[in-house]
């Protein structure tokens, strides 16, 4: 009978202790780069919406509430599950067989992922306090 839905270490030609092991280190490959880097990309959206809120002092007293306050607990929790955006991408990256270029490619896509999510960062805050 044919199986809708085969193994994919008996596609791959591993077997399957040795695919799920492989899998095993990519995952925990992925881990160790990316895990301590959150706090450096956290850090960068805490100075981006930090510094809004600084600037705009004002008008930040006038909308702060315990709703505000939850709202930004929400969006600190959203960041945080578009940062494992990056994992599927590593993943990919490392069965790719890329090889060296695995660094460059994990490096490009946490600059440029920082930068984007603290432009977003930048626009949320002034919007939540009016900045415009």
């Amino acid at each position: 009978m044919h199986d809708p839905h085969p193994d994919p270490a008996a596609l791959s030609g591993e077997p399957r202790d040795m695919a799920a092991e492989r899998s095993r280190q990519i995952a925990a490959d992925a881990l160790r780069f990316w895990e301590p880097r959150r706090i450096v990309y956290d850090a960068v959206l805490l100075l981006v919406a930090g510094t809004v809120f600084l600037t705009h002092w004002r008008q930040f007293l006038r909308h702060a509430s315990v709703d505000f306050f939850l709202g930004l607990f929400l969006l600190a929790v959203l960041a945080n599950v578009a940062y494992c955006a990056a994992y599927p991408a590593d993943v990919f990256v490392q069965r790719s067989g890329l090889g060296d270029a695995r660094r460059r490619v994990r490096t490009a896509l946490f600059v440029v992922g920082t930068l984007f999510a603290g432009v977003l960062a930048q626009f949320i805050a002034r919007g939540m306090v009016g900045g415009g």
